[in-house]
């Protein structure tokens, strides 16, 4: 990628990053990747090396307990980093959680050592990064709430609408025990109350797809 292409992106997906000398170094440091839809970036004990900046599609951030059982945290998307990973590379502790890819991705990774060292040397650096604590935190109270006070259906819809809204879509093309899997309940649950949207003519089942109706 030439330096022009990679300011245009930078400018798109992350205005708060304005200062030169920044760009500068982003363009020496950072490497673009590419990913498919499945692709693993982070998992459980993994020290992480780098950070990404996401300029396309959506990765999903889940932990996992100690009996294996994962729980959906939040989604990254255009313009989005992982505030989790910030924490694990800047105390030096391996990964608590697991990044998955919802669909293709491009991405920046950014070497960690660099979080640090930007942070002191550049505002705006400083500035998105606090700017991504703030949102990831908002988002996790959003998850803590739903577990809370919402009922299992209320939670799918929720999810759903999430989901349509991050992908630009009026299809999904998941799986009722991704679902499942997500929301930390059973397939069969999911399955039932998916039937019961469908039934209010909120939403078109088919294999492997769930679609809109309106």
């Amino acid at each position: 990628m030439d330096k022009n292409e990679f300011y245009a992106y930078i400018k798109q997906y992350f205005p708060l990053l304005t200062d030169t000398a920044l760009l500068e170094e982003m363009y020496t440091f950072s490497v673009f990747k590419s990913l498919k839809e499945g692709d693993v970036l982070m998992d459980f004990g993994n020290y992480i090396r780098t950070i990404p900046l996401v300029v396309k599609g959506s990765i999903k951030i889940v932990r996992e307990n100690e009996n294996g059982n994962e729980l959906l945290m939040y989604y990254l998307g255009e313009g989005d980093t992982c505030a989790m990973s910030l924490t694990c590379c800047m105390s030096h502790n391996k990964s608590e959680i697991r990044a998955i890819t919802d669909t293709d991705v491009d991405l920046f990774m950014i070497p960690v050592e660099k979080v640090d060292e930007w942070m002191i040397k550049y505002r705006s650096w400083k500035s998105f990064i606090m700017q991504t604590y703030s949102k990831r935190f908002a988002e996790l109270l959003t998850t803590i709430d739903s577990i809370a006070f919402l009922k299992m259906d209320e939670r799918l819809s929720k999810y759903l609408i999430g989901k349509f809204d991050k992908l630009g879509s009026r299809e999904l093309h998941i799986t009722h025990q991704e679902i499942a899997t997500d929301l930390n309940t059973s397939r069969e649950v999911i399955s039932r109350l998916l039937k019961q949207l469908e039934k209010r003519g909120e939403i078109i089942l088919s294999r492997n797809k769930i679609a809109l109706s309106q």
